[in-house]
């Protein structure tokens, strides 16, 4: 979560491999980088050939089978900060980097009940659940913006993580240059070219395009995870407790490194108050990571793409084994990299960890082959991550762009009763806004560690989002007012907590004084004492859309009957 992005920190470990200029490695990405564009360019082309309609532009015509959606959504869910962050925080903090794939892998469980209800009950977005019982209008208005805003941070996170991974990856550090290009220009260069591509894949491909990229990310990222998973196994004769035993040595911290506290629920000697606060932190985290999964615009869109309710739960089946999988083998990448490369060298590059699996397929690849073999996996494994990011965000794009063009446009501006084809035509349009608004903010941040973006995503959907899912689906005295009320005072809560937070200002490092919050260190606004906000927005948002929907008289009992049979059976979930 907190890891989406790459930290702007020194280029020196890969550095020393790439050199700066053009060579092997640099052969090997570009190569493997242009090969994975070019295949997914004309998926792209075929996709437009055959999207005729609103079914076809928002659900890929509901033709994909449940496995298909399970690879989709598994490619949807397993961002940057599934394949770099997590590996790199098990590398430097052991155990509590772990604490995140649990979070992760428990939230779809979760994720399990509501895909069959979605399907059976939506259309395109996750604004059809609730206007279909309540005042379409101002519901659509009000989820269109909790959409775009979740998606909108999403987005430039992962876009910002581009642009600082095609930096390390080139070898630029500070003065450095390659082929003439300084790191800031090679950042901004990976920055708008990501975008242009998300765009040309939204606008002329729409969900078919997606979920086909969705399915080639995730069949390369499990692959090339696994293979790098068999090698460091076999570097410790397949025994973990070598594994294990080569991380805790080389980190320095010994056996501490297995236990938890060392980043995550840390106690403090002397101060009950910060250890009370730390504890509740992680529980926060935990929250974010578990009910914000539920409730992410671009996963549940997903759930329209297939025949039926049972083929979505079938397809989640599928994502939980295949997630589950991949969170197994960032164990054996973290624990890997802290006992093969180290946590000095792995910090000399980026300090947020996220040089970790870059630099472990350097040194496997080295071991294995020399420096010949070190350029093609660090090549492999650095086109996966760009391909990681680059599906990522043209699912968030999808996202965003289909509330705009199906709520806003399609339900409001034209009272429901737009052409299918005025709509689509406006979801590319608001693919192109969207991706270039993006491309600005992601340009504008690339000097800033915005990994607290991906948390504020996560918080956001759980505060806002799920509220109206679930009083929606299991709340008969639920009405318009309090799905405003939910999902503004969820989103607000999330946002005021997070400016006042130690994410923004007032934090500091105890032993060299050095600002480590996002706002200069001349301006202190915290009072809120966590870096988590969802322990308090998530109960906020609830308690809003219960108050809104009380203090209003609007009651609709019979739509609260026809969804509740519609949930359970899909009879004309396709028809509204």
């Amino acid at each position: 979560m907190g890891t989406a992005t790459l930290h702007q920190g020194s280029a020196a470990g890969l550095g020393s491999a790439l050199g700066g200029q053009f060579g092997v490695a640099h052969a090997w990405t570009i190569g493997l980088c242009a090969l994975f564009v070019l295949v997914t360019l004309a998926i792209t082309i075929r996709a437009r050939r055959t999207t005729k309609g609103a079914v076809d532009f928002y659900a890929g015509g509901r033709g994909f089978s449940s496995t298909q959606n399970g690879l989709a959504l598994t490619g949807d869910y397993l961002s940057a900060a599934s394949f770099l962050g997590i590996a790199g925080m098990i590398a430097l903090q052991g155990y509590d980097g772990f604490l995140y794939s649990i979070g992760f892998l428990v939230a779809w469980l979760l994720v399990l009940p509501m895909a069959q209800l979605m399907r059976n009950t939506g259309r395109f977005t996750m604004a059809d659940l609730p206007a279909f019982r309540m005042r379409r209008m101002r519901v659509r208005l009000a989820c269109t913006v909790s959409t775009v805003t979740v998606c909108v941070f999403y987005l430039v996170a992962q876009m910002v993580g581009a642009g600082a991974l095609v930096a390390v990856l080139l070898g630029l550090h500070d003065g450095g240059t390659f082929l003439g290009l300084s790191a800031d220009q090679a950042r901004t260069g990976a920055i708008v070219l990501v975008g242009v591509l998300m765009i040309v894949y939204v606008m002329y491909g729409g969900m078919k395009a997606a979920t086909w990229l969705q399915i080639i990310k995730a069949v390369v990222l499990l692959t090339a995870t696994g293979l790098l998973t068999a090698m460091v196994l076999a570097l410790f004769s397949f025994d973990p407790r070598a594994l294990l035993s080569g991380a805790a040595e080389a980190s320095g911290r010994g056996q501490a490194f297995l236990e938890p506290g060392l980043r995550l629920g840390v106690e403090v000697p002397g101060d009950a108050t910060q250890t009370f606060f730390n504890k509740m932190d992680l529980i926060s985290l935990g929250l974010a990571l578990v009910l914000g999964t539920v409730a992410l615009p671009h996963i549940l869109i997903r759930f329209y793409t297939v025949t039926d309710g049972r083929a979505a739960r079938s397809s989640v089946n599928r994502t939980i084994v295949m997630v589950g999988a991949f969170y197994l083998m960032t164990l054996a990448l973290g624990f890997g990299a802290a006992a093969l490369v180290g946590s000095e060298r792995i910090m000399s590059l980026d300090p947020s960890g996220n040089s970790a699996v870059p630099l472990l397929a350097e040194e496997l690849g080295r071991l294995t082959a020399g420096p010949v073999g070190a350029a093609v996996l660090l090549a492999l494994i650095s086109a996966v991550a760009l391909a990681t990011i680059l599906a990522v965000i043209a699912s968030l794009t999808l996202a965003s762009s289909s509330s705009i063009a199906h709520d806003l446009f399609g339900h409001i501006l034209m009272w429901g009763r737009p052409r299918e084809s005025q709509e689509v035509s406006v979801a590319r349009f608001s693919a192109c806004v969207i991706g270039a608004v993006s491309i600005v903010l992601a340009v504008q941040a690339q000097g800033q560690n915005v990994a607290f973006l991906v948390g504020l995503a996560f918080a956001i959907a759980a505060a806002a989002n799920l509220p109206v899912i679930v009083l929606t689906m299991f709340w008969r005295r639920f009405n318009t007012k309090g799905v405003e009320w939910g999902i503004y005072g969820g989103l607000s809560a999330t946002l005021l907590l997070m400016l006042f937070s130690p994410v923004m200002s007032g934090r500091t490092d105890p032993v060299t004084g050095e600002n480590l919050s996002m706002l200069p260190a001349r301006i202190d606004i915290q009072f809120f004492p966590m870096e988590n906000p969802a322990l308090v927005a998530v109960p906020i948002g609830f308690a809003c859309a219960v108050i809104g929907s009380l203090l209003s008289p609007e009651r609709n009992s019979a739509r609260f009957t026809e969804l509740r049979v519609r949930s359970l059976t899909g009879w004309g979930a396709d028809r509204d």
